[in-house]
Order: structure tokens, then C-alpha cells, then sequence
């Protein structure tokens, strides 16, 4: 298989409950339901890309556990090349995540397999780098395991997406000559830059310092209010789609799995940016995290209301 995308990053088990609001400190609230889902920031960003449009390979790993079958077997239904995905013993990665009446959610990642993937799992994997066009990476697996990613992916010529999500506190500073396109959101831009991202404005402010640091392009996604594009000439503030959210799990993961596989099919940089708005914005209208990522047939018939 020729995969245009490939994702290295994590695979999680999502396991999900509904309640009215989101739990205080030390509260113990009675939830509405509960399930099960397929997750982890990697592989829904592989599912993304494979559902709209592009063809894609996953380097990660799972556990020995039922979880690392169901995880594996996700990905296979949705055609993506899975040779690089590796079991080992011990538990996968599990998200616990809680959604409010308002679709806001709170989420506890525990990494499991996902410490498991090392520079040497890359190296192994190297065939697979090599057939990329574009490659995606996010901070659910270990810090040198990115980091060996985007430094080969910038020795072998290929666009470099990083999602720095979850980010605490400042990347690497060698990190950023390696990345064509830094895609946090507002509280990762926040943590990355050490602005306080809470405004078109501030985003402008935010996204200058991480260009200033090295990226060559960053475009920081704010929810409802859009996306806000720089690339250290201009800014441009794209509008999102307006719709009625459901549940916003994996509604970034949506828009960088569209925006790479746009970018993997030719589109330009806003059209791009725009395919991926409207992606994540139809997956907010459905619940999950994998359920809710539309197809490209989704995609293209979207009529804005």
C-alpha cells in the first residue's frame, strides 16, 4: 500500500459517559451512559484521513489486552495500513472522558502501550516514513519518539504536521525547524507560547511567537470562532461552520486528519483549512470520538445553514 498520510501517535481506548455537567473536585455525580470507542488522538486522526480522502498507514502500538485487538481491527475496517502498528504485552492506552449537557468534555489519558513506541519502533517503520507524503504527529506517545519523527520526516522531504496536543508547557526548541504546519488550539497555543490565547488578537500574538520560534506555519483552530492561519507574512481568519454541537470529542483530530488529507490530494492551504472546518464541524453533530468523523461523501455534501 502507498500511504500519501501516515500518523504516528497514539491509540486509545475511549471509554465515555454522559452526565449533566462535568464532576467538582471530589463530587461524585450519576452519569447517563456509558460506552466504549475506538480513540486516541493518533488514530482518529488516521481515521480522519482515511474517511476523507487519503491513503494512510498508522505507526503505533497496542497492548496484549482486548482493547489492542479492537483498536487494530478499527483501523483495518477503515482500510488503513496497519503494518507499523505493534502489539506488545501489558494494558493499551485508555482515554476516560466525561461529556456535559453542553458537549464539553474532560478527559483523563492513561498512555499504556502508547509508552511503548520508540525512535527504534520509527526506525523499523522507516519503509513506511518513506512511502509518506505527509506526516502526522501529536504528544500522546513519548517526547523523543516525536522528536525522532519530525527530524526524519524533515530528512526525507515530507510535510510535517505536528498537533502538539496534550501540551503543558513549551516544545523543544529544535523541534520547530522540522515542522511545516504547528496546529494547536487555543489552550495548546496558550502552553506553547506563553500567551494567553482568548481573542483573534491574542491568537495573532500567540502565533507569532511560535513562528518567530521556527515553524514554518501555524494555524491555531478556535472552536466555533474558526481558525486563525499565519505563516509570518499574514494572518487570515477563517470562519467555522455554524452547527448545532452534539459532542466535541475528536473534533480537532477531525480537522487535522481532513486538513492533511486535503493537503496530501493537492488542495491548497485554505482550501485545506476550510475542508477540515467543515469536517469538524459535522463531527461535533455526532457523538464519539472514531463514530463521529465524517466520509469525504459527508464532506463534500455539507450545504451550510
Amino acid at each position: 500500500m502507498c500511504a500519501n498520510v501516515v500518523v504516528v501517535g497514539s491509540l486509545n481506548m475511549d471509554l465515555v459517559t454522559r452526565a449533566s455537567r462535568l464532576p467538582r473536585a471530589g463530587e461524585t455525580l450519576i452519569g447517563q451512559t456509558f460506552s466504549t470507542v475506538p480513540g486516541g488522538k493518533g488514530a482518529n486522526q488516521a481515521v480522519a484521513s482515511a474517511r476523507l480522502g487519503a491513503e494512510v498507514a498508522m505507526v503505533g502500538c497496542v497492548g496484549s489486552d482486548a482493547y489492542g485487538v479492537q483498536l487494530r481491527d478499527a483501523l483495518l475496517v477503515e482500510g488503513i495500513d496497519c503494518q507499523a502498528v505493534s502489539r506488545v504485552d501489558g494494558s493499551s492506552g485508555v482515554a476516560l472522558i466525561v461529556v456535559d449537557d453542553s458537549s464539553q468534555n474532560a478527559i483523563v489519558i492513561v498512555a499504556g502501550s502508547n509508552g511503548e513506541l520508540t525512535p527504534a519502533s520509527l526506525q523499523a517503520a522507516d519503509a513506511v516514513l518513506q512511502a509518506a507524503d505527509v506526516i502526522i504527529c501529536q504528544l500522546e506517545v513519548p517526547m523523543a519518539t516525536v522528536g525522532y519523527a519530525l527530524k526524519r520526516g524533515r530528512e526525507l522531504g515530507k510535510t510535517v504536521i505536528l498537533n502538539p496536543a496534550p501540551a503543558s508547557g513549551p516544545l523543544p526548541a529544535q523541534w520547530y525547524a522540522s515542522i511545516d504546519y504547528l496546529i494547536p488550539n487555543e489552550s495548546e497555543a496558550t502552553a506553547l507560547s506563553g500567551v494567553t490565547v482568548d481573542s483573534l488578537e491574542s491568537a495573532k500574538l500567540a502565533a507569532t511567537q511560535l513562528i518567530k520560534a521556527g515553524a514554518g506555519k501555524v494555524i491555531i483552530t478556535l472552536g466555533s470562532q474558526g481558525a486563525l492561519f499565519a505563516d509570518g507574512q499574514a494572518f487570515e481568519h477563517l470562519l467555522a461552520p455554524r452547527v448545532k454541537a452534539v459532542d466535541t470529542t475528536a473534533a480537532g483530530d477531525t480537522f487535522v486528519g481532513g486538513f492533511a488529507a486535503a493537503l496530501a490530494n493537492g488542495k491548497s492551504e485554505a482550501e485545506a483549512i476550510r475542508f477540515g472546518q467543515v469536517a469538524a464541524a459535522l463531527s461535533v453533530t455526532r457523538a464519539g470520538a472514531q463514530p463521529s468523523i465524517p466520509t469525504l461523501h459527508d464532506v463534500q455534501g455539507f450545504v451550510p445553514s
